[in-house]
């Protein structure tokens, strides 16, 4: 079932849950993550970030529709991190369900009016947009879009940013950073603030940096509102480093066949965790 990110992220909103968004690179992690939400029942997200596309194209995106099509859970297809207009519209016409703008880094009004601009072209088409308020911080090289420094999403800036751009979710910055915390940093995400912009705002919130938080803090999270988590480098870690103990073993395995399933089934392992953590496993009935 091919869902828009609003239809799948209202859902989630009603009952208290989120969705985890996992960042794909090959075709092979894209099918091992339907695979373990259908095993657990289970709404997915299927983020792919600028750099990730320009790895897969997107002439993979009409073979993701058609698994999404069979498969027994809701799935949506994101354009993760779009810094352009002009990237959305490429999303849009490559057949993304959802897309996220990030303007974050931008003053406040050049953020709004940027947004504003994808929604209104989205919208036209029944794409469902996703803006990002406040800047998630950087751990690596990796890190996306995040700045080196967190600037906290304040919540009645999120209630003129939701009322002026008309977006469907948005990503706030609560003290995550995206990619792997190094051992001498440690997360602390600031729940009251999130309570206080869920409160005042209403729509789904999203959570970008969520890989290596510890699970308590991303648990109460999902309590306070947080409606959809993107996680990347977890999963990546999990599928790179049993593929490197897999290739290690015998230097003339060259199949893919051969070397993908081991790493595929740690990748699966890694994606479970964080279906139940995040609450969605068995919510794919309410759909």
């Amino acid at each position: 079932m091919l869902y828009t990110g609003k239809s799948i992220l209202d859902v989630a909103n009603e009952n208290n849950f989120a969705i985890p968004a996992f960042n794909i690179s090959d075709w092979a992690m894209f099918n091992g993550v339907i695979d373990i939400s259908e095993e657990l029942d289970a709404p997915v997200i299927i983020a792919i970030h600028p750099d990730e596309v320009s790895h897969i194209t997107t002439d993979l995106i009409a073979a993701m529709h058609s698994r999404a099509h069979r498969a027994s859970v809701p799935v949506a297809i994101h354009w993760d991190h779009g810094g352009t207009y002009e990237q959305i519209i490429q999303a849009i016409k490559a057949g993304f369900t959802s897309v996220m703008i990030d303007a974050s880094l931008l003053p406040f009004e050049e953020n709004v009016a940027l947004t504003r601009k994808v929604v209104e072209a989205a919208h036209a088409v029944g794409i469902q947009v996703e803006g990002e308020l406040g800047t998630i911080g950087a751990n690596d090289s990796y890190g996306e879009s995040g700045a080196a420094e967190i600037i906290y999403t304040n919540p009645d800036d999120a209630v003129r940013f939701v009322e002026e751009t008309g977006v469907d979710s948005l990503a706030i910055a609560i003290g995550t950073s995206h990619g792997l915390y190094p051992s001498d940093k440690n997360p602390e995400l600031r729940h009251d603030l999130l309570e206080q912009i869920k409160a005042a705002v209403g729509i789904p919130l999203v959570l970008h940096g969520g890989s290596s938080n510890p699970d308590s803090e991303l648990s109460r999270a999902v309590e306070l509102g947080v409606n959809k988590i993107n996680i990347s480098s977890d999963i990546k870690v999990s599928y790179h480093n049993r593929m490197r103990e897999v290739l290690g073993t015998d230097e003339r395995l060259r199949e893919p066949n051969a070397i993908q399933p081991e790493p595929i089934a740690a990748m699966k392992v890694t994606a479970a965790e964080k279906i139940r953590l995040f609450g969605a496993d068995g919510k794919a009935s309410l759909y």
